[in-house]
């Protein structure tokens, strides 16, 4: 499985972006997908995720009525939409797979910048 995450930037407090991690590969065998990020001399954290199947999502209370991650199964694509971003959300943002019967796969990363 391989992931490419895009739709990162710099914005203003207040603002919106949304990202996106496209899947390719095998991902047939993908459980869920989602999204972690990581704020320099942080620890990588989780923000959000969501069933392949189903749909269930799951989020950071940090995160709450903020930001929403959606799927789209036939373009094997997952979104955030991040609204009313706070100068805290600036992260690398990284999208994971979780694969049935295998490990986790990893994007590369999408750096947010929200200035205040």
């Amino acid at each position: 499985v391989q992931l490419v995450e895009s739709g990162g930037g710099l914005v203003q407090a207040g603002s919106s972006l949304r990202l996106s991690c496209a899947a390719s590969g095998s991902t047939f065998s993908i459980n869920a997908m989602g999204w972690y990020r990581q704020a320099p001399l942080n620890q990588r954290e989780f923000v959000a995720s969501i069933t392949k199947s189903s749909g269930r999502t799951k989020y950071a209370d940090s995160v709450k009525g903020r930001f929403t991650i959606s799927r789209d199964n036939a373009k094997n694509t997952m979104y955030l939409q991040m609204n009313t971003l706070k100068p805290e959300d600036t992260a690398v943002y990284y999208c994971f797979a979780d694969v049935v019967g295998d490990r986790d796969y990893w994007g590369q990363g999408t750096q947010v910048t929200v200035s205040s």
